[in-house]
C-alpha cells in the first residue's frame, strides 16, 4: 500500500494539488493508495469517483493539521502492509510520530518557496530537523535541489523527479467552441493559468500587453486563476485601458481551460523572485507543451528544467519588462511560435505520469 499526505489535493486546483493528484493516480496502477488530504467543496464527488481510498479532514485550519497527523500515526501503527509514505511538504512530515517513520520507507517532495528560510532561523532548523526523518528527499526541480543544499538540506538523500502531467485528453467541441469565441480573430493569442501572485508576473504581462498593441492590434491575453493580487490586477488592466485585449477567468471546468490552452499561440509566465517566494519548477508550462504550445517563463527559479531555452519557448528576465518584450516578439519572429510549439509537445512526452511515477517506483523498490 502506497499512504499519501497531502494538504493539497482534486479537486482542489492549483500545480501542487495537480502533482499530488496525478502522483496518487499513476501509483493505483502499482498498488492499493491511501490518501489523508484536507476536505474541499465538491470532494466528495471527486472520492466517490476515484480508485482510491481518501480520508478527508475538515475544520478549523489550526486544529485539523494536528486531526490529520493523529489519524496518520494510528494508520501507520495498525498496518504493517504500508509500502512507503509519501508526504507533499517537510510539514507533513513534521508530525508523524519518528518511531513510526522507522518503520516505513519515506519520502518528502520539496518545492522551492517552502525551503527558501534564511540558514539558522527557526523554519530553516524545522525544515532540516522533518527532512532528516525521511529516507528520500524529491525536489522538483534542478534549482530546488541546488537551494536545498544551499539551506543545509542533507544532499546525500536528495533526488531530482520533474512533475508529470496526465497523458491530454481530447477536446470536446463545446468546449472547443467556447475558447474560439474567447479568443476571437485575435492574434498573438497569449495565456497564462497559475494563481494570481506576485511572482508570477501578470503585472509585467499587462504592462507588456499595452506596449505591444502598436505591433499586434489583434492581441488577447487570457488569465486563468485567482488569487491576492486579483484586485490590484484588475485595477491595472481598468487603468492601462485593456479591457478589450485582457480577459480574467477563474473557477472554470477543466475542459474549457484545456480548450483555452491550445487555442493559444504563447504560454507566458515571466516569473521573478518575491522575497521568498520563487516559482520551484513551473508544471503549467508543461500543461501547455502538451498541447503544442510553447512558453516564455522567468529565469529566476525552475522554469529553465520546464522550458528547453530555443527549443519549446524562451527564457526571459522575469524583472525586466524589455526582456520580456523582446523576447514575445523573437517567439512570433518568422513565425517560430509553430516550431516552439511543435517541439514543446515532443519534449512535453517525458513528463507523462506513465514515465514520471517510474522514477519513484525505483526509490520505493
Amino acid at each position: 500500500m502506497f499512504l499519501i499526505v497531502t494538504r493539497s489535493f482534486p479537486p482542489d486546483v492549483g500545480g501542487m494539488q495537480m502533482l499530488m493528484g496525478g502522483l496518487s493516480e499513476s501509483l493505483v496502477n502499482h498498488g492499493p493508495v491511501k490518501v489523508f488530504t484536507y476536505n474541499f467543496p465538491n470532494s466528495n464527488v471527486y472520492d466517490a469517483k476515484s480508485t482510491m481510498n481518501i480520508e478527508r479532514v475538515g475544520g478549523i485550519k489550526l486544529f485539523r493539521k494536528y486531526r490529520k497527523a493523529n489519524l496518520i500515526n494510528n494508520f501507520i501503527s495498525n498496518n504493517s502492509n504500508i509500502r512507503t509514505l509519501i508526504v507533499d511538504h517537510w510539514k507533513s512530515l513534521e508530525l508523524v510520530k519518528i518511531e513510526y517513520l522507522k518503520k516505513v520507507k519515506t519520502i518528502c517532495l520539496l518545492h522551492s518557496k517552502e525551503i527558501n528560510h534564511e540558514v539558522g532561523s527557526s523554519l530553516n532548523k524545522r525544515i532540516i530537523k522533518s527532512t532528516s526523518n525521511a529516507d528520500f528527499i524529491v525536489a522538483n526541480s534542478n534549482f530546488t535541489k541546488d537551494l536545498a543544499i544551499k539551506v543545509g538540506i542533507d544532499p546525500s538523500k536528495i533526488n531530482v523527479i520533474f512533475p508529470g502531467i496526465p497523458t491530454p485528453s481530447d477536446i470536446d467541441n463545446i468546449s472547443k467552441n467556447k475558447a474560439e469565441k474567447t479568443f476571437g480573430e485575435s492574434f498573438p493569442k497569449i495565456i497564462t493559468v497559475s494563481r494570481l501572485d506576485k511572482r508570477k508576473g501578470h503585472d509585467k504581462i499587462l504592462m507588456l500587453i499595452k506596449n505591444l498593441k502598436p505591433k499586434f492590434p489583434k492581441i488577447k491575453y487570457v488569465s486563468i486563476g485567482s488569487g491576492k493580487e486579483e484586485e490590484n490586477l484588475l485595477k491595472l488592466s481598468k487603468e492601462l485601458n485593456l479591457e478589450k485585449e485582457v480577459t480574467f477567468l477563474k473557477d472554470i471546468d477543466f475542459n474549457f481551460k484545456n480548450a483555452l490552452i491550445a487555442e493559444s499561440n504563447l504560454y507566458l509566465m515571466p516569473s521573478r523572485i518575491e522575497k521568498k517566494s520563487v516559482e520551484g519548477f513551473g508544471i503549467s508550462f508543461i500543461e501547455a507543451a502538451s498541447y503544442g504550445v510553447g512558453s516564455i517563463g522567468g529565469k529566476d527559479g525552475g522554469a529553465p528544467d520546464a522550458i528547453d531555452h530555443k527549443k519549446t519557448g524562451l527564457i526571459c528576465d522575469g524583472n525586466d519588462l524589455n526582456s520580456i518584450y523582446d523576447s514575445v516578439l523573437k517567439f512570433f519572429q518568422n513565425e517560430n511560435f509553430i516550431k516552439y510549439g511543435e517541439n514543446a509537445k515532443e519534449f512535453s512526452k517525458d513528463f507523462y505520469w506513465s514515465k514520471v511515477v517510474k522514477n519513484y517506483l525505483k526509490l520505493i523498490n
